[in-house]
Protein backbone atom coordinates (compact mmCIF):
# COMPACT_ATOMS: atom_id res chain seq x y z
CA UNK A 1 0.00 0.00 0.00
CA UNK A 2 1.27 3.44 -0.89
CA UNK A 3 1.59 6.11 1.81
CA UNK A 4 0.32 8.91 -0.52
CA UNK A 5 -3.20 7.41 -0.64
CA UNK A 6 -3.75 7.01 3.10
CA UNK A 7 -4.75 10.66 4.00
CA UNK A 8 -4.35 12.23 7.44
CA UNK A 9 -3.96 10.22 10.60
CA UNK A 10 -6.17 10.82 13.63
CA UNK A 11 -3.26 12.35 15.55
CA UNK A 12 -2.60 14.91 12.77
CA UNK A 13 -6.27 15.95 12.75
CA UNK A 14 -6.33 16.34 16.56
CA UNK A 15 -3.17 18.47 16.54
CA UNK A 16 -4.66 20.68 13.81
CA UNK A 17 -7.86 21.17 15.88
CA UNK A 18 -5.87 22.06 19.02
CA UNK A 19 -3.85 24.66 17.10
CA UNK A 20 -7.04 26.08 15.57
CA UNK A 21 -8.70 26.29 19.01
CA UNK A 22 -5.70 28.14 20.50
CA UNK A 23 -5.61 30.62 17.62
CA UNK A 24 -9.36 31.26 17.89
CA UNK A 25 -9.11 31.82 21.66
CA UNK A 26 -6.36 34.40 21.19
CA UNK A 27 -8.32 36.17 18.43
CA UNK A 28 -11.48 36.30 20.57
CA UNK A 29 -9.52 37.86 23.44
CA UNK A 30 -8.02 40.48 21.11
CA UNK A 31 -11.42 41.38 19.64
CA UNK A 32 -13.15 41.60 23.03
CA UNK A 33 -10.37 43.89 24.31
CA UNK A 34 -10.76 46.11 21.26
CA UNK A 35 -14.52 46.37 21.81
CA UNK A 36 -13.98 47.27 25.47
CA UNK A 37 -11.52 50.01 24.44
CA UNK A 38 -13.99 51.40 21.90
CA UNK A 39 -16.64 51.68 24.64
CA UNK A 40 -14.21 53.45 26.97
CA UNK A 41 -13.16 55.87 24.23
CA UNK A 42 -16.80 56.67 23.50
CA UNK A 43 -17.38 57.41 27.19
CA UNK A 44 -14.36 59.71 27.37
CA UNK A 45 -15.38 61.55 24.19
CA UNK A 46 -18.87 62.20 25.49
CA UNK A 47 -17.56 63.29 28.91
CA UNK A 48 -15.13 65.76 27.33
CA UNK A 49 -17.92 67.15 25.15
CA UNK A 50 -20.12 67.65 28.23
CA UNK A 51 -17.27 69.30 30.16
CA UNK A 52 -16.45 71.65 27.29
CA UNK A 53 -20.11 72.65 26.82
CA UNK A 54 -20.55 73.35 30.55
CA UNK A 55 -17.30 75.33 30.55
CA UNK A 56 -18.40 77.39 27.55
CA UNK A 57 -21.76 78.21 29.19
CA UNK A 58 -20.19 79.70 32.31
CA UNK A 59 -20.24 83.46 32.04
CA UNK A 60 -22.68 83.30 29.11
CA UNK A 61 -25.65 81.18 30.16
CA UNK A 62 -24.85 81.31 33.85
CA UNK A 63 -23.19 84.17 35.72
CA UNK A 64 -19.47 84.05 36.45
CA UNK A 65 -19.53 83.93 40.26
CA UNK A 66 -17.79 81.91 42.92
CA UNK A 67 -19.47 78.70 44.02
CA UNK A 68 -20.13 75.10 43.11
CA UNK A 69 -22.96 73.34 41.36
CA UNK A 70 -23.69 69.76 40.38
CA UNK A 71 -26.13 67.98 38.10
CA UNK A 72 -26.50 64.74 36.17
CA UNK A 73 -28.11 63.45 33.00
CA UNK A 74 -28.05 60.20 30.98
CA UNK A 75 -25.61 58.43 33.29
CA UNK A 76 -23.13 61.33 33.39
CA UNK A 77 -22.83 63.60 36.40
CA UNK A 78 -20.84 66.81 36.55
CA UNK A 79 -19.64 69.23 39.17
CA UNK A 80 -18.66 72.81 38.42
CA UNK A 81 -16.46 74.78 40.83
CA UNK A 82 -15.67 78.47 40.30
CA UNK A 83 -13.09 80.20 42.51
CA UNK A 84 -11.64 83.70 42.34
CA UNK A 85 -7.88 83.68 41.83
CA UNK A 86 -5.74 86.17 43.68
CA UNK A 87 -3.59 88.17 41.28
CA UNK A 88 -0.77 90.57 41.90
CA UNK A 89 -1.50 92.79 38.91
CA UNK A 90 -0.34 96.41 39.23
CA UNK A 91 -3.09 99.00 39.47
CA UNK A 92 -3.19 101.50 36.63
CA UNK A 93 -5.19 104.68 37.00
CA UNK A 94 -8.22 104.79 34.74
CA UNK A 95 -8.05 101.08 33.90
CA UNK A 96 -10.47 98.68 35.50
CA UNK A 97 -8.58 95.55 36.61
CA UNK A 98 -9.72 92.16 35.40
CA UNK A 99 -10.48 89.49 37.94
CA UNK A 100 -9.40 85.92 37.23
CA UNK A 101 -11.62 82.98 38.02
CA UNK A 102 -10.49 79.37 38.12
CA UNK A 103 -13.19 77.15 36.63
CA UNK A 104 -13.06 73.39 37.14
CA UNK A 105 -15.56 71.02 35.53
CA UNK A 106 -15.46 67.35 36.55
CA UNK A 107 -17.60 64.85 34.64
CA UNK A 108 -18.06 61.31 36.04
CA UNK A 109 -19.77 58.24 34.64
CA UNK A 110 -19.99 54.51 35.21
CA UNK A 111 -20.55 52.36 38.26
CA UNK A 112 -17.96 51.50 40.90
CA UNK A 113 -15.37 49.94 40.63
CA UNK A 114 -15.17 50.90 36.94
CA UNK A 115 -16.23 54.54 37.48
CA UNK A 116 -14.34 57.04 35.35
CA UNK A 117 -14.03 60.81 35.33
CA UNK A 118 -12.65 63.69 33.28
CA UNK A 119 -11.61 67.06 34.70
CA UNK A 120 -11.20 70.27 32.69
CA UNK A 121 -9.67 73.34 34.37
CA UNK A 122 -9.21 76.85 32.97
CA UNK A 123 -8.83 80.48 34.01
CA UNK A 124 -11.29 83.09 32.79
CA UNK A 125 -11.01 86.86 33.11
CA UNK A 126 -13.99 88.99 34.09
CA UNK A 127 -13.95 92.77 33.84
CA UNK A 128 -15.72 94.59 36.62
CA UNK A 129 -16.93 91.41 38.28
CA UNK A 130 -18.08 91.69 41.84
CA UNK A 131 -17.76 89.04 44.50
Amino acid sequence: MKRANQGFSLLEVLVAFVILALVLAVLMRIFSGALRNIGAAEGYSRAVAIAESKLAAIGVGTPLAEGTSADSENGYSWQIAVQREETAAPEVEGVQPAELYRIEVTVSWGEAPAARSVRVVTLRAALGATT
